[in-house]
């Protein structure tokens, strides 16, 4: 699909030079997977190394809500 906005001149210029200067990054899924790849591992490495893991358990929703978890929401009884 192709959408055509038109612009003021002044505003398309200026959208254009930002876009040139590399002021709008790409969508990592436009990437080449080489170039993917390049930036994947300072991502991963940018994060703390601390991470805590939880249990799956801790993610169910009986250890998020408790007994809140289905008042007035929809309920399996089978």
């Amino acid at each position: 699909m192709t959408v055509t906005i038109e612009l003021p001149p002044d505003i398309e210029a200026g959208l254009l030079a930002q876009a040139q200067a590399g002021a709008y990054a790409r969508p990592a899924y436009e990437l080449p997977p080489e170039e993917w790849i390049r930036r994947f591992d300072p991502w991963v490495a940018s994060h703390a190394e601390n991470t805590v893991f939880l249990p799956d358990e801790a993610m169910e929703r009986e250890a998020i809500y408790g007994d809140r978890g289905l008042e007035g929401g929809l309920r399996n009884d089978d």
